[in-house]
């Protein structure tokens, strides 16, 4: 897998074209996730499917790898999108609203005071904030590079059941 697929980027992705219909995807898929249970499993259902780790070899930080399959123009148009587990992400978007809001709210209440001539030393939370912000950020990026080994091995697991060389958008 070309290293550049899971750099620079939150939730890397790809779309390619394929020869393969839809339904062989979907074929492909079926079998080998339930044949191949060791170190792949997910669901595969018509034009889509979700690839996790076995419980076992899973952490905080596993990925898994979504992807839809659907007919266009005479070929099969396969994307696909690695990404943390919904709770995971679900956590981060949480954390960024509400990190972002209380930002909204103390810069909107320290510029009325400080436009009333108040003090506004509640503005000094602000940069606080944005730290707290940044350190998010950091801290969803190490979880990636904890996770990457993972996504390769669902990456390799996607090309060599649909026999397919997958490259970045």
């Amino acid at each position: 897998m070309e290293d550049s697929l899971l750099h620079h980027q939150i939730r890397p992705r790809f779309r390619i074209e394929t020869s393969l219909t839809p339904a062989e995807i979907e074929t492909k898929l079926s079998k080998s996730v339930s044949e191949d249970q060791e170190s792949v499993g997910g669901k595969v259902i018509p034009g889509h499917a979700t690839l996790t780790l076995p419980e076992r070899d899973q952490h905080y930080w596993s990925p898994q790898l979504t992807l839809s399959f659907e007919e266009a123009e005479g070929q099969c148009l396969l994307r696909g999108m690695y990404s943390p587990r919904p709770v995971v992400w679900t956590m981060f978007v949480l954390f960024y609203s509400v990190v972002a809001f209380a930002s909204l709210v103390i810069s909107i209440v320290g510029y009325s005071k400080w436009s009333l001539g108040q003090s506004a030393g509640i503005l000094w939370l602000v940069p606080v904030l944005m730290v707290i912000f940044l350190s998010l950020y950091l801290v969803s990026y190490t979880g990636q590079k904890v996770g990457r080994k993972q996504m390769i091995t669902l990456h390799n697991f996607v090309e060599e059941t649909l026999g397919i060389n997958i490259r970045e958008e």
